[in-house]
């Protein structure tokens, strides 16, 4: 029994690390994939936010079909689907085919991660979920130390198509082990929520689109009014919730005050610091001209120390609950921003400065993503696995959406946009008044995200002690 449990987190290890090694490779390949199909950066932006945007969308929705039709099927299924998406961006013709190809790979996506999390819970018992916790995200960690390893080195020498084409040999020798060691587990009947996720389609399309008009165009009616049809929607969006039989995001759950907590802290974290990254490898390569390759090197020490980490991190929280852990891993992820916040244009040793606040934040992440998916998957009804898992994955999803838009939106506000599309699209070294104006706009952005992981931290703090049951309910 112990040798196939091992066996099964080593396959959701390798479908979470597929899923991370996207999330990063993508980021460093920015600028080439722009140059390479001809486009532009508003275009090329939407590669990065449709993965995120379809996640959001569908995430909760899939963990439930996982609890109806069997989440073993529907996680092997979502291999298949994110291989196939993988090679489709590989063989793009232009932006706008990407963009197609990118959203069928981010079902698949969604399909592995909404089920994930159930899996485990399907798989241990309560007690004994933080170390399975800890290796999935010891897979998101090794794949996001991938994703900037290999989209240094295969942009730089073989080409950016070649960061989806990686994906396809894993994901077929992936796909055939989870047919063989995940069983199928269906049980319960549940009706899918499709007013509630045309909805929440609708507010985030409207907000997300409305907001890239805006860094695109600077401010009109258009994406104003785009903007606060989105905000208006969403009291819309949650009384539906509320009252429909069958919820998207199921309100319910949010009565125990640990998984209440432990979800909004998730959300906050990841409206807070995911696209931090993404604003210092635009440091990196826009102001301080450095290659994808370069600017992967000094990125990896964080990484691969938190990937050493998770599972030692998970294995606490088993034993002293996940308060403590995710409220310091938040904390660290705060230093590490106020570190990038000393960062100037001419700063002599940034090397060295984010070298040290890329070990900080890594050392919070390991702390803060396995006790935190512990502390929610403990709380969950076990009839219910695949839609909490999802509803986790789905707040954290919408939050690093938002996290992106909200980014590039207060730099684009705060610098001249002329200045941001120079050093979002360019990797040559800008210098003189364009890359200290742009610095003005990364600080502008690092202080929001200061300001949202602090709410972050409070929520970890405020849920409470935890009560840990011993066997699955």
């Amino acid at each position: 029994m112990a040798n196939k449990q091992n066996i099964i987190v080593a396959i959701l290890m390798v479908g979470t690390l597929m899923a991370a090694v996207d999330s990063t490779i993508v980021l460093l390949a920015f600028s080439d994939i722009v140059s390479g199909l001809h486009s532009n950066l508003v275009n090329i932006l939407w590669v990065i936010l449709i993965y995120l945007f379809i996640t959001a969308v569908f995430m909760t929705q899939l963990g439930k079909i996982g609890d109806i039709y069997g989440r073993s099927r529907i996680f092997n299924l979502g291999f298949l689907t994110f291989t196939i998406g993988s090679a489709l961006c590989g063989f793009a013709f232009s932006d706008v085919s990407l963009i197609a190809f990118r959203a069928i790979q981010a079902v698949g996506g969604a399909m592995i991660t909404a089920n994930s999390g159930a899996i485990i819970a399907d798989t241990f018992e309560p007690n004994k979920r933080g170390r399975a916790y800890g290796f999935l995200a010891l897979g998101w960690n090794m794949g996001a130390t991938l994703g900037i390893v290999l989209g240094g080195l295969i942009t730089t020498f073989l080409g950016w198509r070649y960061i989806f084409f990686i994906n396809v040999p894993i994901g077929i020798v992936a796909f055939a082990f989870g047919l063989k060691y995940i069983t199928n587990n269906a049980g319960q009947k549940r009706r899918l929520d499709y007013a509630g996720m045309a909805l929440l389609t609708t507010l985030l399309m409207f907000v997300v689109y409305g907001a890239i008009d805006f860094v695109s165009e600077s401010l009109t009616l258009f994406n104003a009014g785009l903007i606060a049809a989105g905000l208006i929607l969403i009291p819309f969006f949650v009384a539906w919730e509320k009252h429909t039989d069958a919820p998207m995001l199921d309100f319910d759950a949010f009565k125990n005050r640990v998984l209440r907590f432990s979800i909004t802290a998730s959300f906050f974290q990841s409206l807070g610091y995911l696209s931090v990254l993404f604003m210092i490898i635009m440091y990196l390569q826009g102001v301080r001209g450095l290659t994808p390759l370069y600017a992967s090197v000094i990125l990896i020490p964080g990484y691969i120390l938190s990937s050493f980490l998770a599972p030692i991190m998970g294995k606490f929280s088993d034993r002293f609950g996940s308060r403590a852990l995710t409220t310091i891993g938040v904390a660290l992820m705060v230093a590490a921003v106020m570190v990038y916040l000393s960062l100037s244009a001419l700063t002599p040793d940034y090397v060295f400065l984010i070298i040290g606040a890329s070990i900080m934040s890594g050392i919070g992440a390991a702390m803060f993503y396995p006790a935190n998916n512990s502390a929610v998957m403990a709380n969950a009804e076990k009839t219910a696995y695949g839609a909490t898992s999802g509803l986790l994955r789905t707040m954290g999803s919408i939050g690093a959406l938002m996290s992106f838009v909200l980014t590039i939106s207060i730099a684009a506000f705060a610098i001249p946009r002329s200045v941001a599309f120079s050093i979002f699209i360019g990797t040559s070294h800008v210098i003189g008044n364009i890359s200290s104006e742009f610095v003005v706009g990364l600080h502008a952005a690092l202080l929001a995200s200061l300001f949202v992981l602090f709410v972050a931290g409070m929520f970890s703090f405020l849920k409470g002690k935890e009560k840990r049951r011993a066997a699955v309910r």
